[in-house]
């Protein structure tokens, strides 16, 4: 594809502008390290600090159950989080950073060899291919050959977002999964900020109108994602928030599945879904989203969307499934009774 001004200016902010954590001029693109699941803080003290010191997203979108897998990394920067799965995936599994930036992906290559070591591996699991993230298929990641596709505050920096999206669903195999930490916005930011190098380097310029990204991925075959987590972003810096104050800004962590089965509103078959307590650090509950806690052993009423997240995907040797989608009752009802509403994408679904 052809490079764009907007590639060019994050080019050089992220390669040039930027040498360290601290030199980001907003909090947006830094992540909370006590919402880090135990054992991604475990990988963590063993990436190189050169790595982690260069390290500029807002979330930590490791989900579980990675051993094996095949991961995909989009705007991997320095490497930290591929590097992360890297070690959660195992010697059988193998990870791909993507990044456009020279500079980025020098110091990611620079240490693959130290993190083959560390990870006692006898040889590397992880690779890093130059390349826009709106264009997989120019660094030949072939149809339906990623289990899982991660990204860390970097899809807000696409100036071509819906590229993007179809590029993710087109490289996930059938009941593979996107989760990503973004910065979204709560309207759509006006197109001068937008052009703004500053504002769009820290990750508030090309933040996604929540709305947008929900007609977005339905545009592409996915009716329905869910959020597995969202804190508040403060801007904290008076000239900046200034200019684009007037926006309130989220970091979301979103979970979207490739599933043909889902629907756009959550629609009850008489499912439900038992959690067996399997997966690896999740012996008491899984969290699906911020709304479904599967308690070990409890069966619980879902709706057909959630039956096909946990028993057509990577988590079905986790669950028992009940039921079938042989008899319709309408639209799922969250809460039984007079006042219970039908669920919406808009609630993020079930």
């Amino acid at each position: 594809m052809t490079k764009t001004q907007t590639h060019e200016n994050l080019q050089a902010y992220y390669g040039k502008v930027l040498g360290h954590s601290d030199d980001l001029q907003t909090n947006a693109c830094c992540c909370d390290s006590d919402s880090v699941p135990p054992e991604v803080r475990e990988a963590l003290k063993l990436i190189h600090h050169e790595i982690t010191d260069r390290f500029y997203g807002c979330g930590s979108p490791i989900p579980p159950l990675l051993e094996g897998k095949t991961v995909l990394d989009l705007g991997c920067g320095t490497g930290r989080d591929a590097y992360i799965l890297s070690k959660l995936v195992g010697k059988s599994g193998h990870v791909i950073g993507v990044d456009m930036t020279d500079e980025q992906l020098e110091t990611a290559r620079k240490h693959i060899s130290h993190h083959t070591e560390a990870f006692g591996y006898n040889k590397a699991n992880v690779e890093f291919r130059q390349g826009f993230i709106e264009d997989l298929q120019g660094m030949d990641i072939a149809d339906d050959s990623v289990d899982i596709v991660i990204s860390n505050c970097v899809i807000n920096l696409s100036p071509d977002k819906p590229s993007v999206f179809r590029e993710i669903f087109r490289v996930l195999k059938p009941g593979g999964e996107l989760y990503f930490s973004d910065i979204f916005a709560d309207r759509r930011i006006p197109e001068a900020l937008k052009n703004d190098p500053v504002l769009y380097g820290e990750c508030l310029g090309g933040a996604m109108y929540i709305e947008d990204f929900r007609r977005l991925l339905a545009d592409v075959g996915c009716p329905d994602y869910r959020v597995t987590s969202e804190a508040v972003v403060t801007i904290d810096n008076p000239e900046l928030e200034a200019r684009i104050g007037f926006a309130n800004f989220t970091s979301i962590t979103v979970r979207a599945f490739k599933l043909a089965s889902l629907e756009d509103i959550c629609e009850d078959f008489g499912q439900t879904a038992t959690y067996k307590g399997t997966i690896a650090n999740h012996p008491h509950h899984f969290d699906l989203d911020d709304h479904h806690r599967f308690h070990t052993g409890k069966s619980m009423p879902v709706c057909g969307n959630t039956a096909a997240m946990v028993g057509e995907t990577r988590f079905a040797d986790h669950f028992t499934v009940g039921g079938d989608r042989s008899n319709h009752f309408g639209p799922f009802m969250r809460n039984s009774g007079p006042a219970a509403k039908p669920e919406t994408p808009a609630t993020s679904c079930c």
